[in-house]
């Protein structure tokens, strides 16, 4: 059995070397190549879903992000890989918010991207080194190793899930962003993440946040 991948991506060449790349990988191939989210949304109702997209998330017409979220709703058994030269961090906790299971640069290494396809594929996830560092860490701490949440440090994490910077959120909550500096790294260590995107993770996973 090969799992059926889809390109959307607005970059025809970048499209189509990908596309090349991916035909390589024994365990993988490409169904066809969308120029953007409408367009591949298009093909869904007409043609077999793959398996994965990897879709780029500036495009026009229907960026990655707005697609997500109708694919999150309308196709959730496809698993998108997000891809980007972008590793803002606001833009990474949007698409993840939206329903990515994972965000790649496109200048990743092919060795890396092969395996990021078969690490969606075995687990239903996938964060690279270079985006995520090692928030991953909180996606995977034993059950019984439990962590006790105070009331405002869920509000707190409840709010970073959302696009608000800290110094707003400092204000939602009446505290100085000085206090809400000690709420971050206390939780950093708590949580045993290193970035917002962490936090933002352990609170999918934890349903303290619901996508």
């Amino acid at each position: 059995m090969k799992y059926k991948v889809v390109v959307v991506d607005d970059h025809i060449l970048f499209a189509q070397a990908l596309e090349n790349l991916v035909n390589t990988f024994d365990e993988f191939e490409v169904l066809y190549h969308a120029k953007n989210g409408q367009e591949f949304l298009q093909n869904l109702e007409q043609s077999e879903a793959p398996h994965i997209a990897l879709m780029d998330i500036n495009m026009p017409v229907l960026n990655g992000i707005e697609t997500m979220k109708v694919l999150n709703t309308d196709y959730s058994d496809i698993k998108v890989l997000a891809l980007s030269m972008d590793n803002d961090e606001q833009t990474i906790i949007r698409m993840l918010k939206a329903g990515a299971k994972g965000y790649l640069l496109k200048d990743i290494h092919p060795v890396a991207f092969h395996n990021a396809l078969k690490t969606v594929v075995k687990k239903g996830f996938y964060y690279s080194d270079e985006v995520a560092n090692t928030v991953m860490t909180s996606m995977h701490k034993p059950e019984n190793d439990e962590i006790q949440l105070k009331e405002r440090e869920i509000e707190f994490l409840k709010l970073v899930c959302s696009e608000k910077t800290y110094k707003e959120i400092a204000s939602e909550m009446f505290l100085s962003p000085k206090t809400i500096d000690g709420y971050r790294e206390n939780l950093f260590e708590k949580l045993h993440v290193k970035s917002r995107i962490g936090l933002v993770l352990y609170a999918i996973k934890n349903h303290l946040y619901k996508i």
